[in-house]
């Protein structure tokens, strides 16, 4: 009868151990992944805090808005896909409208409506194609041209990094 009672008592100390082996490892698991989230979140933070665009200059003809972007921060930007470029603007009867315009490959702006393209980058010496620091680059945003902006001081658009860093300028005629 003695020797059952210390059987009972090895098998109880032993499923102790494995259960607090087995949450032992799960919370190292846990903390390892929450350590790794951390470090790619401030390395996000940092690439952000290098990164700045400034909209120099914006400028209407019809449905055509020319942007002039400088990159002032220390970040190269190359995948315009994942740029963002949003326009408000008030149409000629007066209704405003905000719409997000999606990058277009080709330089050569079709009759499609709300595209907008990269145009030239200067100088692009290093890296050709990328947006470096430094270089100044000049986007041309097509609008609806059955709905044109009209002359109005509440025209505005906004260009975004893909890492969300933006810059933003009202335009007019």
């Amino acid at each position: 009868m003695g020797f059952g009672s210390i059987i009972a008592a090895m098998i109880s100390v032993a499923t102790i151990l494995l259960a607090s082996y087995v949450c032992s490892k799960g919370g190292f698991y846990m903390a390892d992944g929450l350590a790794n989230s951390v470090i790619e979140m401030q390395e996000n933070k940092n690439e952000m805090l290098k990164t700045e665009i400034e909209v120099t200059d914006a400028s209407i003809d019809t449905a055509n808005i020319s942007v002039f972007l400088q990159n002032t921060g220390s970040t190269k930007l190359g995948d315009f896909t994942y740029m963002d470029v949003i326009v408000t603007y008030q149409n000629e009867s007066g209704d405003m409208k905000t719409v997000w315009i999606p990058y277009q490959e080709s330089e050569i702006i079709s009759e499609d409506r709300w595209k907008w393209t990269k145009m030239d980058i200067v100088p692009d010496l290093i890296n050709p194609g990328v947006f470096d620091p430094g270089e100044k680059m000049k986007l041309q945003v097509r609008l609806d041209p059955s709905d044109p902006p009209g002359n109005s001081s509440a025209n505005w658009l906004l260009v975004a990094a893909p890492n969300g860093i933006k810059a933003s300028r009202y335009f007019s005629e």
